[in-house]
């Protein structure tokens, strides 16, 4: 990212995901159930009928009882659920027979009729779940008669499960002392236990070829937790806040972590091809409750989320012939946390669609590497960095700029002594173009900055005295890069045909002013069909834990606002902010009456140093970035117009010239308290005073700072040799410091 002097200031906000525009596989989604707590659903194995756990005293279920919905009704309602547990005491677990006339499910109504108590509320305020020891498995016919009893010691017994063959039931069981995994023929003889582990062992499910087991686990490692767990399965109960999804062979056999997300990763169930699994995860969560169904290979790769609507979406389960899905979400309820269950036809999705960790780190590690000596506009490892890229614009069949070359060079001069003309140096940069001709009406821009700071040859560098270190630039801005070429590769590899054509365009000389996109953007309206918005990418490898993401340029298109909230991955907070012109190249296309977005994972201390390496990228953040670029892109090309609006920053303000620097990296995000520092430069004036990062600017003598602009108009009013107290907020406490400028 360019060092200039000119930044845009941004409101954070955290939006909702508020439509299903992301849910591509899931199709005709209907509502089930109205009211109540309704959950587990099970299809009967001829797909027309679930079994399902249903709490609504309005009908009479004061706690979880086992009801039967009939999916062959026109207009399904309440009054469709018919009860087919005893109505005694509290169940869980439903699951059909492999005659499709009988039920399995667990019940404690042998011990009481009344609903066992829940646990009493921690002080702490952990969350818990209850295995009541008066839980047993039972058989049952669809009237609700009990058929069979098929557990009978002392301990918990329940989550129990049919194999698709017929042969077994694998349910979860205290009785060995901890909660592990069991197996019985089907008739409840030959029980073998199959997990062993210390841990809750649970919610299993088999193979559609019955030859394998899907579970989720809670395994404590450390003394604390080991202690915790015993002491709560002593009062029956387990704390399922930190727990992963497992496989072994059905005798116990091969057992393998599948997800190492943290968090609460459980209800996995096998996809139809048995090579992948859905499950429900909160692990992306930064703020609050928030469960989404995920899928993810046998292998563990291949993370993609599935559902985005509401904060619960829980219980998958297919249908034997693998058209539909069923499970169980908060959306459009009319209390909160209102559980329902959904049906949707399930649609299989293009695995060219998928990103690849694997693509991002090969990029990334090849482009941040010592042999391309930080990638200086006009140096050898630019040439080596354009042969890469160019090379993989060959591959993906993209056509070139001008027919022959992806190459499009230009020049510039810069100086390498401001205050010397006499230093100044001709640069001959070059951008790398691949175009995606959809044969459509419109185009879109897709673009990041390649080039970075070398060994420092042209002074843009943070760190005091580095001239001759390497800058790899991993972040900035390798990061883009990997990103824009595994866009390349979804739009150009997937089955589908958008609505627009795709320039994928990686620039050169962004350190020096924006010189590659400014000579790009020179005649490109009248180069492409309809150039309708330029997406551009520029330091998005470095996600933080509470997944902040700045989005720059929602202001220049009406329609901008609503879309980068649409396809926001879950988790994310949004930092937005409404300017058109930032420090990075849509810029030069907002200046050319071009709708721009820009994306950003922000400053840190590593910015335009050497330190900023490969081994530093937050590359599951990366990826999530990717795929919300290639959500927002499809929507964009479904747009029917995209307006361009002159933002109001870019009219009104004007940047002050200034004689001093601080020496300070200043925050994106304008929470008008005063200026956010999130760094500070070596040897710099601030440095030297002991600011720091995360210190609020709020004064410099007695001008007032509040925001990004106000900063630098306090700025443009100091001489160089004055002196004077600069006061900053730190930790909601006043300091003041003198600062010699």
């Amino acid at each position: 990212m360019i060092r200039c002097n000119f930044v845009f200031s941004l409101l954070l906000l955290s939006f909702s995901s508020l439509l299903f525009s992301q849910e591509k596989n899931l199709k005709n989604i209907q509502k089930l159930t109205f009211g109540g707590d309704n959950a587990e659903a099970y299809f009967s194995p001829d797909s027309k009928k679930l079994t399902l756990q249903v709490t609504n005293p309005l009908i009479g279920a004061k706690c979880d009882q086992i009801y039967l919905l009939d999916l062959n009704k026109k207009n399904i309602g309440t009054e469709d659920l018919q009860l087919i547990s005893t109505g005694d005491g509290r169940t869980t677990c439903s699951f059909f027979m492999p005659d499709g006339k009988h039920i399995l499910y667990a019940s404690t109504h042998e011990a009481s009729k009344e609903c066992p108590a829940k646990p009493a509320p921690r002080t702490d305020g952990k969350y818990l779940w209850p295995v009541y020891a008066e839980f047993d498995i039972y058989i049952a016919d669809l009237n609700g008669k009990i058929t069979k009893k098929l557990t009978d010691s002392p301990g918990y017994d329940g989550e129990a499960v049919v194999s698709p063959n017929g042969k077994y039931i694998v349910f979860t069981s205290s009785r060995s002392g901890d909660l592990e995994l069991w197996r019985m023929d089907i008739d409840g003889k030959n029980l073998k236990q199959l997990t062993s582990g210390l841990g809750y062992d649970g919610g299993a499910f088999f193979s559609h070829d019955s030859k394998k087991l899907v579970f989720r686990s809670s395994r404590p490692t450390t003394a604390e937790d080991i202690k915790e767990y015993k002491d709560l399965l002593a009062e029956n109960l387990v704390a399922p806040t930190n727990m992963e999804i497992y496989t072994m062979n059905i005798d116990g056999s091969d057992l393998k972590q599948i997800t190492k997300l943290g968090k609460a990763n459980w209800s996995p169930y096998f996809h139809p091809s048995d090579k992948k699994i859905v499950f429900s995860s909160n692990h992306h969560s930064t703020r609050g409750y928030d469960f989404q169904i995920y899928s993810i290979d046998i292998d563990g790769t291949n993370l993609n989320q599935i559902t985005y609507e509401s904060e619960f979406n829980a219980f998958p389960m297919f249908s034997p012939d693998g058209k539909k899905l069923v499970w169980s979400s908060n959306r459009l309820g009319d209390t909160p946390r209102e559980t329902n269950v959904f049906m949707a036809d399930w649609i299989e999705g293009d695995e060219a669609e998928n990103i690849s960790e694997n693509n991002l780190m090969k990029t990334i590690n090849y482009l941040a590497s010592d042999e391309l000596e930080g990638r200086l506009a006009g140096s050898l490892g630019e040439t080596k960095a354009a042969e890469f890229i160019s090379k993989e614009f060959s591959a993906l069949k993209l056509k070139p700029l001008n027919g022959k070359s992806f190459i499009q060079n230009f020049t510039y001069d810069v100086k390498l002594n401001p205050h010397e003309d006499s230093s100044s140096k001709k640069v001959l940069g070059k951008n790398l173009i691949g175009y995606l001709d959809n044969k459509a009406a419109k185009t879109i821009i897709i673009g990041a900055h390649y080039d970075h700071l070398g060994k420092n040859e042209h002074h843009n560098s943070t760190l005091m005295n580095s001239e001759g270190l390497i800058h790899n630039g991993a972040d900035d801005n390798a990061s883009g890069v990997a990103a824009v070429l595994e866009l390349a590769r979804q739009f150009s590899k997937n089955k589908k045909t958008e609505k627009a054509n795709y320039v994928f365009a990686l620039f050169s000389g962004e350190e020096d002013g924006l010189m590659g996109s400014k000579a790009f953007a020179e005649n490109v309206k009248t180069q492409y069909p309809n150039v309708i918005s330029m997406i551009n990418l520029d330091m998005v490898g470095r996600l933080n834990k509470d997944k902040d993401l700045t989005i720059g340029g929602i202001g220049t298109s009406p329609i901008f606002g609503e879309m980068s909230k649409k396809y926001k991955p879950a988790g994310f907070n949004l930092a937005v902010d409404s300017s058109g012109v930032g420090p990075s190249d849509h810029t030069s296309f907002y200046l050319k009456d071009i709708p721009v977005l820009f994306l950003f994972t922000g400053t840190h201390s590593d910015y335009h140093k050497p330190t900023d390496d490969a081994d530093k990228i937050n590359f599951t953040g990366l990826k999530n970035i990717t795929t919300y670029v290639f959500n927002l892109s499809n929507g964009l090309a479904e747009a029917a117009s995209i307006p361009f609006t002159k933002t109001k920053i870019s009219q009104s303000k004007a940047i002050p010239k200034y004689k001093v620097t601080l020496g300070i990296m200043p925050s994106y995000a304008d929470t008008k308290d005063g200026l956010h520092i999130d760094g500070v430069t070596e040897k710099r004036p601030a440095a030297e005073a002991g600011i720091e990062a995360g210190d609020v600017l709020i004064k410099i003598g007695a001008c007032k700072i509040t925001e990004v602009y106000s900063y630098m108009d306090c700025l443009a009013k100091i001489n160089s040799g004055d002196e004077l107290p600069v006061t900053v907020l730190r930790n909601g406490k006043e300091m003041v410091m003198k600062v010699k400028f």
